[in-house]
């Protein structure tokens, strides 16, 4: 952890780099959102609670997964890896680092996000209250699942892989109800949006912000579905993490 942000403390791009996207995310769906407003008054609230809400709770499933994979990655294409691993580091440590710096790189992306919606939306994303810590939480744990099966992957194929850490979750947005209820998609992909722990936070996040009431089912269901599929990923990760060290491939991924 103290290496990564030691490298963000030398370098204002690699900071920036953190909050592009999700401030130029917020501002595209901000415009969305006026526009909308301004062709039919009454749907100010709803754009502004589905859309704005949706895409900054988003952010935090894409920022956590993207911290995680690129923190990872960074070691690889950096030689790093191998250095680490002669140090006295345990798998499940290694994880909690990086777990820990998919944290830091959400936060500082999506907090500035957040006052621009403020600022210029009037959107405030605390209104929430005491649910956006557990929405948050629930996407983070999502975020890491993903991202500890696209490490595993690199692992598995190395750099033919690496572009994973791009694609995957941004895939799986429209199977996770972001912008719109599970209810409007066909009926073949609605198992599919209901096995994700995204689609439950969203229909809560909606629950919440158009009727004022906790959705404890979806939020039960969300959470229970994030502990099937991290600990899925972390099976994964562990047994690849175990087969490389076995072939010797740690110190050769990304040649």
């Amino acid at each position: 952890m103290y290496r990564h942000l030691a490298l963000f403390r030398r370098s204002w791009p690699r900071l920036l780099e953190l909050a592009y996207w999700p401030l130029l995310q917020m501002l595209v769906w901000g415009f969305v959102t006026a526009y909308l407003a301004g062709v039919q008054q009454n749907l100010a609230s709803v754009a502004a609670g589905t859309l704005l809400g949706g895409v900054l709770l988003w952010e935090v499933a894409l920022r956590a997964q993207m911290g995680f994979s690129i923190s990872f990655l960074e070691e690889v294409w950096s030689r790093n890896l191998g250095q680490l691993l002669v140090a006295p580091l345990r798998p499940r440590e290694l994880l909690a680092a990086l777990m820990a710096m998919s944290v830091l790189r959400m936060l500082a992306g999506v907090l500035p996000a957040a006052l621009l919606a403020f600022l210029l939306y009037g959107f405030d994303l605390f209104a929430m209250g005491p649910m956006l810590v557990a929405f948050v939480a629930a996407l983070l744990v999502m975020g890491w699942a993903v991202a500890l099966g696209v490490t595993a992957m690199v692992l598995r194929h190395g750099a033919g892989a690496e572009a994973l850490a791009w694609s995957v979750l941004m895939g799986l947005t429209p199977f996770s109800a972001v912008f719109y209820p599970v209810a409007v998609l066909p009926d073949w992909i609605r198992p599919i949006a209901l096995a994700l722990p995204a689609a439950h936070v969203f229909e809560g996040m909606r629950a919440a912000l158009l009727h004022g009431r906790v959705a404890w089912a979806e939020l039960g269901w969300a959470f229970g579905l994030d502990a099937f599929w991290l600990s899925l990923a972390v099976a994964a990760f562990l047994w690849q993490f175990r087969r490389a060290r076995e072939q010797g491939a740690l110190l050769s991924i990304g040649e």
